[in-house]
């Protein structure tokens, strides 16, 4: 298993490259399109299938990036008027 900073070397962004949207190593294949696949219901196995180019590690990489995400995201408490 690799670790969080060797997955995350997994991720690239290039503004030359789907518009710098975050992409799996550098190929055309997006973060968000690997989300919204899974949340779909499309299983990883069928996205290694259809993406023969993509690694089990990949989707770990993902994973880890939208973690990262999350942890760094700030709520705040907005006053309800009754």
């Amino acid at each position: 298993m690799l670790n969080t900073e060797n997955l995350l070397s997994r991720i690239t962004i290039n503004p030359k490259i789907m518009l710098g949207k975050p992409t799996i190593r550098g190929m055309r294949i997006t973060v968000e399109q690997i989300l919204r696949a899974l949340s779909g219901g499309v299983s990883e196995q069928e996205l290694l299938e259809e993406y023969p180019e993509l690694e089990k590690e990949d989707f770990q990489a993902v994973f880890a990036y939208v973690t990262g995400l999350v942890e760094e995201e700030q709520v705040f408490p907005v006053g309800v008027s009754v």
